[in-house]
């Protein structure tokens, strides 16, 4: 029977209680793992994460950093029995990469912005694949298709401002959203009178224009679409949560609640509610 390692603050620790599960005496469940069926793992602990952070409880965060740091050593154990890499070839590609990626910070380059940051990070990219920034080679965007698609949808445009497509600044981008907004509301009217497979099908290409704009207006307010849209969901839930409460509180039945009674206890639960921060 392995022995659980004695100092649980320690790195080391982790790597041997990984090495245990995945040993010859470890757990059957750990044993069968491969890096395809950790994949959706590793995926759900990001999205947790990010619920912990949205939430801002430390104990939440902590925890759910440490489930993605399992991955991790999870994965790179897997690597290691394979005779691949093992976790500290994974930290050493790790420093190499996040210091040649800061020439600013560790080769004495001067920069002035984010921006520039940025910049000479995406040259450094370019670098390590060979490429070179004079190269005319259509944009690669190297986005995963896995991606949130707001989230996705923002890093493409991040894309393209690097190559001077973009607008120039919020309010630009706010004509292209009403503008965008304008053509979904005819697009409903179409399908509305014509609901025909082909006015579907416009309906939601315009939709997807303006969800696609608006993750663009974000991104000029420096802000994340796609945490904007978490909140929402949250604050929503929270709030439905309380408007149904209230109806059972006053003795009601939420099923024969006519939509106008429904409307006045939502604006109850919004009063009593306040947005998480």
């Amino acid at each position: 029977m392995p022995k659980a390692p004695q100092n649980l603050r320690e790195f080391q620790s982790l790597v041997q209680v990984v090495e245990a599960l995945r040993g010859p005496d470890g757990c059957p469940w750990d044993k069968e793992q491969t890096h395809q069926t950790l994949t959706r793992f590793a995926i759900e602990e990001a999205y947790e994460l990010g619920e912990a952070i949205d939430s801002g409880r430390p104990e939440l965060i902590r925890d759910e950093l440490g489930d993605v740091l399992l991955q991790v050593i999870l994965n790179s154990e897997i690597a290691r029995q394979d005779k691949q890499f093992d976790v500290y070839d994974v930290i050493q590609n790790l420093n190499e990469k996040m210091i040649r990626r800061h020439p600013h910070v560790f080769a004495g380059v001067k920069v002035g912005s984010s921006d520039e940051v940025l910049s000479n990070w995406t040259d450094i990219k370019a670098a390590e694949k060979g490429e070179k920034k004079s190269d005319a080679k259509p944009l690669s965007f190297d986005i995963p298709q896995g991606l949130p698609a707001l989230l996705r949808s923002q890093k493409i445009g991040e894309k393209t401002t690097r190559v001077g497509f973009d607008w120039g600044t919020a309010e630009e981008c706010w004509g292209k959203v009403t503008e965008e907004f304008g053509e979904l509301r005819e697009a409903l009217m179409d399908h509305t009178l014509t609901p025909q497979p082909e006015t579907r099908e416009a309906l939601e290409s315009e939709l997807g224009d303006l969800l696609f704009s608006l993750a663009q207006l974000a991104r000029h307010l420096q802000m994340d679409s796609e945490q904007a849209i978490r909140k929402t969901n949250t604050r929503f839930e929270m709030r439905f949560r309380k408007m149904q409460e209230l109806v059972k509180a006053a003795g009601l039945n939420w099923e024969n609640l006519p939509p106008s009674e429904k409307e006045m206890y939502w604006k109850k639960a919004k009063a009593e509610t306040k947005a998480p921060q």
